[in-house]
Formats: structure tokens, C-alpha cells, sequence
């Protein structure tokens, strides 16, 4: 079984495939502090609700953003798995030609959203990530990743207007019957859900304008679905992208005599 882990700025999720089929997936907090300890704590906790024997676990695969936390998920592995991990990141063999300036500047978690959603579509695309930050990545038709654009993530852009603005406060993530809202609660989710479905409206018109063409648009992350249906340019939300993105890495970097 291979135990796949992506570590963003405000989440982590955690999944479990035997083969291509998922036996687990865990969404967590991510925490900058947290030890080998505590992961492996969380990991025992969760792989024993779902019944799963972590002990048949034989490969790991990590995408990591936080630095800070390399160290930790490095000592889970090799301490309590007794598995060396696989690190998403410069010198892995991805398969897709990077077209960056210093494409150790892109994020892995790019890289995987990008690989996973050209091995399942084989087409020009675009990749919209809703995460700590929002993302946008194109991928041209023979599979080379060419760049994208990166804007506040909705979170990001909630919280600063709580902080901010004393008289206002956090409202839960979802489209309000009204973009003329009759009370402040609607109003703040007006602004938030439609002003975001504007803006990747926005940049993806740019985009196409740019390319001269018109790519298949794929959305992932927390708040994809919640964003993308009040869209008019996102094709297809796909949850899975990251995760999937991560086992299609595993099997082209795994070590010699691994399933």
C-alpha cells in the first residue's frame, strides 16, 4: 500500500491506495510545530478508524510546502513506517517538461496538479488549485508545464477582511441567494464567493486570450466546488487531482523492487 501525504499552508490531507484504489483520505490541519510523534499519533488514530494495517504500507510519497515540517514527516517515516520517504521536489523524474524560468521556483504542489491532470485528460488544460493561495497553471498540449498566476486564496482574503474590518465577521463559505444581499452575513458571502468566481473568471479569460486558444479548465482544492459553480469558464471540479497526482509520481520514482 502506498501512504500519500500533501502538506499546504492550512491543510493537509492525508491518503491511503492499495493499487489505484483508495482505502483512506483524511483531511487535517497543518500545524508548523508538530512532530514525528504527533503525526504518527494522528496517522495510528485514523488508519485504525478506517481499519486499515498501516504495517502493509511499503511506500510513501510527500509534497510538501512547509519546510519547517520536512524534518518531522522525514522521522514518521523512517521511524515508524521503517520507509525512506519520496519527496516531491527538484531532481524527481516527473515526466513533464517544466517550462519556468527556474522551475525549482514552482511548488510541488503545481507540479502534481499538473501531472495528474494531464495523464487523465491528455489535453491542453489549465489547473486551478483553491488553496492557501489560488492557483492557475497551464499545461500546453504535448503535456509541457509552461507557468501560470497565483492570487490570494479565498481563506486568505475572508480572514483579512474579519481582522480588518472590526464590525465584520466570519460567515460560513457559500453563494448567497443575492449578490444585492439584504443582510451583512449575505452581503460578506456576495463578496467573498461571486468576487473570487469573478476574479478566476477573470484571469482564465486573460488566459485564453493570451493563448489564443481555449483549454479544458480543471478545479481542485477546498473550496473548488463551492467557487466553481458560480463560474463560467471552470469545465470540471476532480477533489482526487492532488492525491492522484501523487501516486502517478510514486510509480515513476519508486525504488527497484517495490509494488
Amino acid at each position: 500500500m502506498l501512504l500519500a501525504i500533501d502538506v499546504g499552508n492550512t491543510n493537509t490531507v492525508i491518503g491511503i491506495f492499495d493499487g489505484a484504489k483508495w482505502v483512506g483520505y483524511w483531511r487535517i490541519r497543518t500545524l508548523e510545530d508538530a512532530t514525528a510523534d504527533e503525526y504518527w499519533i494522528k496517522l495510528h488514530n485514523l488508519t485504525d478508524i478506517g481499519r486499515i494495517d498501516v504495517s502493509l504500507i511499503d511506500g510513501v510519497i510527500i509534497s510538501c510546502v512547509v519546510p519547517p515540517l520536512i524534518g518531522a514527516l522525514d522521522e514518521l517515516c523512517r521511524i515508524f513506517l521503517k520507509i525512506p520517504p519520496l519527496f516531491v521536489g527538484p531532481g524527481m523524474k516527473t515526466g513533464m517538461p517544466i517550462r519556468y524560468d527556474n522551475p525549482r521556483e514552482v511548488g510541488a504542489d503545481r507540479i502534481v496538479n499538473a501531472i495528474a491532470a494531464y495523464e487523465k485528460y491528455r489535453a491542453e488544460l489549465i489547473a486551478v488549485d483553491f488553496g492557501t493561495a489560488t492557483t492557475f497553471d497551464y499545461i500546453n498540449e504535448a503535456g509541457e508545464y509552461e507557468g501560470g498566476s497565483i492570487a490570494p486564496g479565498v481563506k486568505i482574503a475572508a480572514e483579512a477582511l474579519f481582522k480588518q474590518a472590526s464590525k465584520l465577521f466570519r460567515v460560513e463559505m457559500a453563494a448567497p441567494e443575492r449578490v444585492i444581499a439584504k443582510d451583512t452575513a449575505s452581503a460578506i458571502q456576495s463578496g467573498i464567493v461571486y468576487g473570487y468566481a469573478s476574479l478566476v473568471d477573470g484571469i482564465l479569460a486573460r488566459m485564453f486570450d493570451e493563448l489564443g486558444s481555449r483549454p479544458k479548465v480543471v478545479a481542485t482544492g477546498g473550496l473548488a466546488s463551492v467557487i466553481a459553480a458560480q463560474t463560467k469558464l471552470i469545465d470540471e471540479v476532480d477533489d482526487d487531482l492532488t492525491m492522484e497526482g501523487l501516486r502517478i509520481l510514486y510509480l515513476r520514482n519508486k525504488p527497484p523492487g517495490k509494488n
